[in-house]
């Protein structure tokens, strides 16, 4: 079977798009949105989670017991079987089933006593309130959300417009609080989120014509969910397959858009692990051959040219890799011990006319935006880069710039590892 990466945007199931208007807005007393704190932990990752990756998939059996770990794997962001015309085969199927047993036999694989589907998607969202499934949920020590579509979560387990927790998600919720761990990848982290939950669309479009509330079957539009999802981690907005797709400006302007002011921006095959998520306690630690950049908008102003145009100023940039520590309380990077600050002597920072490596360019490479930003922190003579987007009308300019002190960090001496203290602007040509 196919790895289920849930890197491609996929279309709802007939009807579901239509309740979207009805959680727009958060309710009051919403259970996703109360205040609390969490003895657990979540392991989230942006998308793209490979099946040999001991280091993600290990941290997880770990902190769900280990050896007697015993994993629920949720996979309603899939397709159910009734969508899937492959739901037959084994080999070729994509449905939500199917994709609950490929993950659970690779928790197995990697160590956990016993792994299980929850039994919940778009075919079974009755399970969602079911008392039989409520004590299998009970009966495990932690929990992934695979890919997919996130909104397919906001459908299946949380209450409509009363956008409140069902029995299932009620209950999971219960476990972190007491010390589980929830883990998930792509839209299965995306649903982590709190009020503003992107829902979908493009760096480039999202510059040019800002976001909206809602679900748009055009995949370039940027949406966002103002009720939000799960609320599992609220110190921050949450993309996914960030570098990969190029999702840095969508990122940026949905942040300013909605108020939020930092994005923890994921990349493939890496995961975010939140300590005691929700309290004055949380901290963060990247694990994974990728990493995760943290933009921080508190400084950021934005404005517009006199054609409309917009534009922003002042965001932060760090970009944490394996190992690395992050304290949203003080807003502090920890680089992982043994790192050391890199500077030296440097070419210039090459040219960069596609910095959100857009689908329309046939010649563009991932990680695009992170490949300048590298660039830029490592040299020890120069202080900003331009790159700009492969599109025009308007084309946008993204300006780099150094903080004082350190920006770039390395293990060994030569490559840049770790950036903290970059500043962002975004402007239109």
């Amino acid at each position: 079977m196919p790895v289920p990466t849930g890197a491609r945007r996929t279309t709802l199931a007939a009807g579901t798009a239509l309740a979207l208007a009805l959680v727009l807005t958060p309710a009051a007393g919403a259970d996703a949105t109360a205040p609390a704190g969490d003895r657990g932990s979540l392991v989230l990752v942006g998308g793209g989670l490979e099946a040999d990756n001991t280091q993600v998939f290990g941290e997880i059996v770990k902190r769900a017991g280990g050896a007697s770990a015993r994993i629920g794997v949720i996979t309603a962001a899939s397709v159910p079987a009734s969508q899937d015309p492959q739901a037959a085969d084994p080999a070729t199927c994509g449905n939500s089933e199917c994709n609950g047993a490929y993950y659970a036999g690779l928790f197995e694989r990697h160590g956990a006593a016993d792994a299980q589907w929850i039994p919940v998607d778009l075919d079974h969202i009755a399970n969602s309130d079911s008392d039989e499934v409520v004590r299998q949920v009970n009966s495990m020590t932690g929990f992934f959300f695979g890919g997919g579509d996130q909104y397919r979560y906001v459908t299946t387990l949380l209450h409509g417009s009363a956008h409140t927790d069902s029995k299932v998600l009620a209950a999971i919720r219960a476990k972190l609080a007491t010390g589980a761990v929830v883990a998930g990848s792509s839209a299965g982290a995306q649903i982590a989120a709190g009020a503003d939950m992107v829902t979908g669309g493009d760096s480039y479009e999202g510059l040019r014509d800002g976001s909206r509330p809602g679900y748009f079957d055009d995949p370039s539009r940027l949406g966002y969910l103002p009720a939000g999802g799960f609320g599992f981690l609220r110190s921050g907005l949450i993309d996914t397959h960030t570098g990969a797709s190029g999702r840095e400006g969508r990122a940026l302007r949905l942040a300013a858009d909605t108020g939020h002011d930092r994005v923890y921006a994921l990349d493939e095959n890496t995961a975010l692990v939140v300590e005691a998520p929700r309290t004055p306690h949380e901290r963060l630690r990247v694990l994974g051959p990728r990493g995760v950049a943290v933009m921080d908008l508190r400084r950021a102003r934005t404005g517009r040219t006199p054609s409309g145009a917009w534009s922003l100023t002042g965001a932060r940039y760090d970009y944490l890799t394996d190992g690395d520590r992050y304290d949203p309380a003080r807003r502090h990077v920890l680089p992982e011990a043994g790192r050391r600050p890199l500077a030296a002597p440097a070419p210039p920072v090459p040219a960069n006319p596609d910095v959100f490596h857009s689908a329309a360019n046939p010649a563009g490479v991932p990680y695009s935006f992170l490949r300048t930003a590298r660039a830029l922190a490592a040299s020890a003579t120069q202080r900003t880069a331009t790159a700009t987007t492969f599109e025009n009308g308007p084309r946008f300019t993204v300006t780099f710039g150094k903080d004082p002190g350190p920006t770039a960090w390395t293990t060994d001496g030569a490559t840049a590892r770790t950036v903290t203290g970059l500043r962002i602007a975004v402007t239109p040509e």
